[in-house]
């Protein structure tokens, strides 16, 4: 109980360090909020324009824009490079947990990002006339906080192939690629075929982005908040062992 309580403490002060110091780059910020949001919108257009009498559509992307600002994660850019450049070094050597300031940099970016990218939602939403359901939106709470967990365990397990590989971008990218196609974001998961939407249903992804937004839209009822927490466990034990694997490696090569 200290140690957590000592963790959260330490990641306390992390996320506003990072908050403080992101401030000065909201020019940079801005562009990750358009790097966020095109995708999403661009789905919004196209599947509008086949359904235009379907406000569900409109509620869904709208809710996608959000979800995505708000789980955006940049490990292969906030924690691969400190492997590359070698200053992991002195995140080995501090009295804490490495993954204190990974976490406390993620949030910091969330945040912002979030504040940044709210006007963008506020005005879809005005624009397309688009109204939700406030419960549904309060039921959907505890899926997006475990949408945030997942894309962050997701990209920080690819971010890790650093120790291996100087292609960790590339690796990332890849990842990116199939949280939009079975995510939810390139099309909803209903709308797929039969085959295509199970195998979806499976996957994390769908979990990553899809699932909360249909449920803060109000197009799903429910959903097994099981199946999340299955995957943030598996990801989490896949992450805890290519770290081990991937420390070892880069002590060993005496970065």
């Amino acid at each position: 109980m200290r140690t957590l309580s000592r963790t959260g403490v330490l990641l306390g002060f992390r996320i506003r360090q990072e908050v403080l110091e992101w401030s000065g780059a909201w020019w940079f910020l801005l562009t990750l909020v358009v790097q966020a949001v095109v995708a999403p919108l661009i789905g919004l257009f196209v599947w509008s324009a086949v359904y235009p009498d379907d406000p569900a559509i409109a509620r869904y992307y709208v809710a996608v824009v959000l979800v995505t600002l708000m789980t955006e994660s940049f490990e292969q850019h906030t924690f691969s490079e400190r492997i590359y450049n070698g200053t992991l070094s002195h995140e080995l050597l501090r009295p804490q947990p490495v993954v204190v300031g990974v976490i406390g940099m993620n949030l910091a970016i969330r945040g912002w990002l979030t504040l940044l990218g709210a006007p963008i939602v506020l005005l879809t939403g005005i624009a397309l006339q688009v109204g939700f359901d406030w419960w549904a939106v309060l039921r959907g709470t505890p899926y997006l906080v475990l949408a945030a967990v997942l894309v962050f365990l997701w990209t920080f397990l690819l971010a890790l192939t650093a120790f291996w590989t100087d292609r960790v971008h590339a690796v990332v990218g890849f990842g990116s690629q199939l949280i939009f196609l079975f995510g939810g974001t390139a099309a909803p998961i209903g709308l797929l075929p039969d085959t295509w939407r199970r195998v979806a249903e499976l996957l994390p992804f769908y979990g990553m982005n899809g699932l909360p937004a249909e449920i803060a839209a109000g197009t799903r009822s429910g959903g097994s908040l099981g199946y999340q927490l299955v995957w943030v466990a598996l990801l989490t034990g896949i992450v805890m062992v290519l770290w081990r694997a991937g420390v070892r490696r880069y002590t060993a090569v005496g970065s």
